[in-house]
């Protein structure tokens, strides 16, 4: 059977580019979820870019550590990590290896799967509200720190990976809005490096800098 265009799994190369590239280009793209209580696709909505080690905000701005070691791995894998002590928040690592550049996914739309999203999210009042911001997306998808440089880029051989980024149908290049990244302050505080669909009811609002908060 012939795979359908927009079923396709993103190759590695879409992820090794630059982050600026990689960030606006991920709209629309379908993000697919797989574990043992079922499957959740949902078209991303809204995504952050951070620059690595020349972005303070970013967590590998100070270098190399346990923690965001996956974000200077090569490009297409899942970096994850906790936040709060509460959530979780999922990023992909894009660019050459070694540069850390990693794109935060803030929102998306549940397309397949929205019974199993409302069960993990239980204060959610409809469907625009499952993924609306990056800790409901990752609790809607049961994302935690085990997902950790997980591999998206599958090549469809063996058993299916839990993570898989497909072609999707990325929106018109008139619907694409950038602005401020939420909650980033400092030197980066107006990179303009948050990119969303204009008028999609799953986009998260915007807030300002909070000093506790440093994203990817």
């Amino acid at each position: 059977m012939i795979e359908s265009p927009d079923r396709t799994p993103l190759p590695r190369d879409f992820f090794d580019r630059p982050v600026l590239e990689v960030a606006p280009d991920l709209l629309g793209r379908t993000l697919v979820r797989r574990s043992e209580a079922g499957t959740i696709e949902l078209r991303l909505t809204e995504v952050e870019a951070y620059a690595g080690e020349i972005d303070p905000g970013s967590h590998a701005f100070r270098g190399r550590t346990a923690r965001n070691g996956v974000m200077f791995g090569p490009p297409g894998h899942a970096y994850v990590y906790f936040t709060y002590g509460m959530w979780h928040c999922l990023n992909l690592v894009c660019g050459p290896e070694g540069t850390a550049s990693g794109i935060l996914l803030r929102a998306g739309r549940i397309r397949v799967g929205e019974e199993l999203a409302f069960k993990r999210r239980l204060s959610a009042r409809s469907s625009k509200e499952l993924a609306k911001g990056p800790a409901r997306l990752a609790t809607a998808l049961d994302i935690d720190r085990t997902l950790d440089g997980a591999d998206v880029c599958s090549d469809g051989n063996g058993a299916p990976e839990p993570l898989t980024v497909l072609t999707g149908t990325p929106p018109a290049r008139d619907q694409v809005r950038n602005g401020p990244r939420t909650g980033v302050g400092g030197e980066g505080a107006t990179h303009p490096w948050r990119y969303w669909i204009d008028g999609d009811p799953t986009v998260s609002p915007y807030r300002a800098h909070s000093p506790r908060r440093r994203a990817t």
